[in-house]
């Protein structure tokens, strides 16, 4: 009877004392990459800027400023035959804008008969690694250097 008993507890536990702590070991090297995987994760997002959402809407605002004064711009060249800068744009009424600029940027007029170019600048002293953007009379807002 006791053989039956060693039998019957060796078959219990099918697996050597040493399994449960490889199994162990096994799971915490698993967790751990991941660990690291979700922290490389994350460093990498703060990286490249995405934890900045604020810097993400100001650029959004100043695209939609440069749209609106293009759109001021057309609304101009077609009452008077000819483009023009910002302060006249604002003071013809065409463009309701009581600012210059936008969180940081500044926005800056070329104009000719025949064309214009509105500029944001970017504050690359207190927003590093910003880009400034241009629109003419094509309409299509561009990164510029």
């Amino acid at each position: 009877m006791v053989l039956w008993n060693q039998r019957q507890h060796a078959n219990a536990f099918p697996f050597g004392p040493e399994e449960p702590m490889r199994s162990l070991a096994g799971l915490v090297v698993v967790l751990l990459i991941a660990f690291a995987g979700y922290k490389l994760f994350f460093n990498q997002l703060q990286a490249t800027g995405s934890s900045q959402p604020n810097h993400a809407i100001d650029v959004v605002g100043v695209k939609n400023d440069l749209i609106a004064i293009a759109q001021a711009e057309r609304v101009y060249q077609t009452e008077h035959s000819s483009y023009t800068t910002l302060d006249q744009l604002t003071s013809s009424g065409a463009l309701s804008m009581t600012k210059s600029g936008r969180d940081g940027y500044t926005y800056s007029a070329e104009a000719s008969p025949s064309s214009f170019r509105i500029v944001a600048n970017c504050p690359t002293a207190t927003i590093p690694g910003c880009s400034s953007y241009a629109i003419d009379e094509t309409m299509e807002v561009r990164s510029i250097p």
